[in-house]
């Protein structure tokens, strides 16, 4: 049945807005002046449009555009979650945040959901019909919120874990932030001196025709090169990124070995693998909290992990633990989680608290990546200096020293 979005004066001409249901425009204006109301507005409401838009943007495909962001998703689970907890029915409560949501696509979703609740389906099957808003976890815990009766708490559970995972990322992206942008405008300048500064210098020494020690020669070369064939320069490194991206980590043979290498290469090896621990066992924890089944959260865990090496172990795990194993056995003996992380979850096992041991865990390993970056980006900016001071010396070098040449053949 449509949805009417209304403005009316009451009795006392007082203005009022609101929603109505009704068949048609006509009985909809009739329903509100049985209630009283005189009509000063009434239109359908925008689910149509905003189910277009959805379409529009991409949010219930793959597309680039169609994905909203994790702190959107987040603050609409914490406002559910909210007014649900106050009292509010389902509906009402969907109203209230498709009214307040700024972004379009949230905006659309929403009053699609709404619309599908409304016809009677259940939260869990509206919201899985948009899986890149809601992925399987979101879609999972709000199943088992359902069917236990606690949705609010559940919402709020899956809120804590959504902000926590964005706090993450925000304090990641800030450690990298400087360094990623130092490297690109170092990269820049030097590319500008080499390309377009050098060869205005080095012209004077191809005019007087005397001999040029190797080291100049050497960066007329490189100059000359970068100068002619720049686009080529930068055609090849998109190129290679592009096949590095689409030809090698997105097949299934070269993702696997991408993903090895990630936790083999120095520095970087042990960074990769702690993250992938505080994602398992935050996500697991939040998932066993509110009630979802061991063998179903490990299912949905393994897809979380971003790497397929630890997945593939998850999901062999997830196959033992279905034979009557427990979660800690056949996690150690893959290798690939770390002793104390093996007996945490052994220890919680036995005490009955494998939630709150689960979430240590990811307390733990979250700051040890957060120090783990910080040391690395304090390691990078004097690393960085220090190779771009080597090359601006080399080429100062390189021009100074025809110069000295040239004023000791003239005394």
């Amino acid at each position: 049945m449509p949805v009417y979005e209304y403005i009316a004066l009451d009795s006392r001409g007082n203005k009022k807005k609101g929603m109505i249901d009704s068949g048609s425009l006509s009985s909809a204006r009739l329903k509100l002046r049985e209630a009283a109301m005189y009509p000063v507005e009434l239109r359908e409401a925008e689910t149509r449009r905003e189910r277009e838009a959805v379409v529009a943007a991409g949010v219930g495909g793959g597309g680039i555009f169609g994905k909203v962001g994790l702190r959107e998703v987040a603050a609409m689970t914490r406002q559910l979650s909210t007014l649900l907890g106050a009292g509010l029915p389902l509906v009402p409560s969907l109203t209230t945040l498709v009214a307040q949501t700024a972004n379009p696509r949230m905006k659309a979703i929403l009053a699609q959901i709404r619309e599908n609740v409304n016809e009677g389906n259940s939260l869990t099957a509206s919201m899985s019909c948009f899986p890149h808003a809601f992925p399987p976890l979101y879609v999972n815990m709000v199943r088992a919120g359902e069917a236990s009766g606690k949705i609010n708490l559940v919402l709020e559970r899956l809120a804590d874990f959504m902000e926590n995972q964005q706090t993450l990322r925000t304090k990641i992206r800030s450690a990298l932030a400087y360094p990623l942008l130092m490297f690109l405008i170092g990269s820049l300048v030097l590319f500008f001196l080499i390309t377009f500064v050098v060869p205005n210098i080095t012209k004077i020494f191809a005019e007087m025709h005397q001999n040029l020690p190797a080291i100049t020669v050497f960066l007329i070369a490189v100059s000359t090169f970068f100068k002619n064939f720049w686009w080529g320069i930068a055609l090849a490194g998109a190129a290679g990124f592009l096949f590095l991206r689409y030809g090698i980590i997105n097949t299934e043979r070269g993702g696997y070995i991408w993903d090895r290498l990630k936790l083999k290469v120095p520095l970087f090896g042990g960074l990769n693998q702690k993250m992938a621990m505080a994602r398992f066992s935050r996500t697991l924890g939040t998932l066993l909290q509110s009630g979802v089944p061991l063998l179903a959260a490990m299912n949905i865990v393994k897809n979380v992990v971003n790497n397929r090496i630890i997945a593939d172990e998850i999901q062999h795990a997830g196959r033992e633990i279905e034979e009557g194993q427990n979660l800690s056995t056949p996690l150690s003996r893959s290798g690939l989680f770390p002793p104390i992380a093996i007996e945490m979850i052994s220890v919680g096992e036995q005490s009955g608290n494998l939630e709150p041991m689960l979430y240590r865990i990811a307390d733990a390993y979250e700051k040890e990546v957060e120090a783990g970056i910080l040391t690395l980006t304090a390691l990078l900016e004097p690393i960085m200096i220090l190779v771009m001071g080597l090359i601006v010396g080399f080429v100062v070098v390189s021009v100074l020293l025809p110069i000295f040449e040239m004023n000791q053949l003239v005394r």
